[in-house]
């Protein structure tokens, strides 16, 4: 098992890089010092590959983002925690990615639209009606539309078209978008926590 995370954790660190595409099964073995027969020991092909290692990082994705609600003293303090998660996902992250996996690795796309479609919009969900429950987010808000709002959000950064990997970051489009929703979703008493949660940020910097 142990080999088995070290090849999955070199493959993504490729394939976030590099797109799934160009990387092959001799790249992943030469970065890891192995023979393509280890990696075959594993995995059948580099189809089955690139679906576990996508699986295993949404999965932690996940699991980050079940330790932020635990963790957060209220809805704003996890969405902090959510842009400091997110700018260390997506800080060398390639948008071709999704492209590949939708065009070459169906199999993993579908990985990615039930974790989009599932715990993604849960956890978005949750986290709208804890703001609401807490007097933080405004309580008119409708929590079904806000959801579909946030995650069709997430995906923006992924389209070439609309954020050209040569002129933007990811990780900052991600981050700009993320606290524009905020902003637009917070009460009075919710701005006010925005304000104190920066000055916390900063003075901790």
């Amino acid at each position: 098992m142990e080999m088995q995370e070290r090849i999955l954790e070199t493959s993504f660190g490729l394939f976030r890089q590099y797109g799934t595409r160009s990387i092959t099964m001799d790249d992943i073995a030469q970065k890891m010092g192995a023979s393509k027969k280890t990696l075959y020991a594993h995995f059948a092909d580099k189809d089955e590959l690139v679906v576990h290692a996508i699986a295993r990082y949404l999965s932690q994705m996940d699991t980050q983002s079940n330790e932020n609600q635990q963790q957060a003293g209220d809805a704003i303090d996890e969405m902090f925690r959510v842009m400091q998660m997110l700018d260390e996902c997506f800080r060398y992250m390639n948008p071709i990615v999704l492209f590949d996996l939708q065009r070459f690795h169906p199999r993993a796309f579908q990985v990615f639209q039930d974790y989009k479609n599932g715990p993604l919009q849960l956890t978005i969900r949750q986290n709208l009606e804890r703001g609401i429950s807490e007097g933080l987010y405004r309580p008119e808000l409708d929590v079904d539309v806000m959801t579909q709002y946030r995650v069709a959000a997430t995906m923006l950064c992924f389209q070439p078209d609309a954020f050209p990997a040569a002129k933007y970051e990811m990780g900052k489009v991600q981050l700009l978008l993320l606290e524009h929703y905020l902003y637009g979703i917070v009460s009075e008493e919710g701005y006010k926590r925005i304000g104190e949660y920066r000055k916390t940020t900063t003075a901790n910097k």
